[in-house]
């Protein structure tokens, strides 16, 4: 069984705006949820197995949750602590489920049924420089 995460979130989380100890936890949410982002995890149970308190799990949910990362339920629809991965941020069973996934994301994302990612833009790395670096000793 293949595991598949979204090259959206694998190759721009160093450009996120979070701390270490948040894209740590958004890791361990990667590893804990279901393909497609279910996270069949309730809050507490997320602070025992993390080590950490309700209150931490809270903290480190929080700027996940600003940039829709992770997803809350609406108010009617809670079911105790349901959070989900977003569909660009989840993991997929295989590449044919991700396309396919992100392919009826984005339709659900024009249409204004599902958030967008709140993901800073690209920004591509400079290229690095040619030939031997010219090193001096003062």
């Amino acid at each position: 069984m293949a595991n598949v995460m979204s090259p959206i979130i694998a190759e721009r989380i160093w450009a996120l705006p979070l701390s270490g100890s948040a894209v740590k936890f958004l890791q361990y949410l990667v590893s804990r949820s279901d393909f497609g982002g279910a996270l069949p995890v309730r809050q507490k149970d997320m602070a025992a197995e993390y080590g950490v308190t309700p209150q931490a799990v809270s903290g480190l949910m929080a700027p996940l949750c600003d940039l829709n990362i992770i997803l809350r339920p609406r108010s009617g629809e809670r079911n105790g602590n349901s959070y989900r991965l977003h569909p660009l941020a989840a993991k997929y069973e295989s590449p044919e489920d991700m396309e396919a996934a992100f392919r009826a994301t984005l339709v659900r994302i024009q249409a204004g049924d599902l958030p967008n990612l709140k993901l800073p833009a690209y920004q591509q790395t400079p290229p690095t420089p040619t030939g031997r670096p010219k090193l001096q000793v003062a």
